[in-house]
């Protein structure tokens, strides 16, 4: 599965926690092209902060997946830029790609990521190999300018707002 599919299933999901009530988040862990995990964001529903979307894809894809790695490749897949706490699983879940829509100005972890010095006496604890983003941008945004119109706490209506405007890099 390529970047564009696999994003467009990862805006379906985010589209589902939207209708929920939830911020429309969606995340999914793909293993080679099969989907292991796939989850939104429950922060209202579970009244908890760590349990965005992309974190509770790799905890499901962690309990099915266990210390056991193939030659099949992890990605995770986003319809926004995962923040420092989701890159950081990702890379210790040792996630390979990471495919998103939607850039995250404030808050999104790539620019962050490549600061980073990764330990030489741990290999495996590593930078994902690619990293691609603005794949479907504009749907993104749409679901982010509903949400800015819903009931949600004010602080992140303006939130939601800002990504839904901003430019397009």
């Amino acid at each position: 599965m390529g970047p564009e599919d696999a994003v467009r299933l990862a805006i379906e999901v985010a589209e589902d926690g939207l209708n929920a009530g939830e911020m429309p988040i969606g995340a999914l862990v793909l293993r080679g092209d099969q989907v292991v995990a796939k989850d939104f964001t429950h922060e209202r529903a579970l009244g908890r902060r760590i349990v965005h979307a992309d974190l509770m894809a790799m905890l499901e894809a962690d309990r099915s997946i266990g210390f056991s790695r193939s030659s099949l490749p992890l990605t995770l897949v986003v319809n926004l830029e995962p923040c420092l706490m989701c890159m950081g699983a990702a890379i210790t879940l040792g996630v390979d790609r990471v495919w998103f829509g939607l850039e995250s100005p404030n808050d999104g972890a790539v620019e962050l990521l490549e600061q980073w010095r990764p330990p030489v006496e741990q290999p495996f604890f590593r930078r994902p190999q690619e990293i691609l983003g603005g794949i479907h941008r504009t749907a993104v945004q749409d679901q982010f300018a509903r949400y800015a119109t819903s009931s949600a706490p004010a602080g992140m209506r303006e939130w939601a707002h800002g990504l839904s405007v901003q430019p397009i890099p």
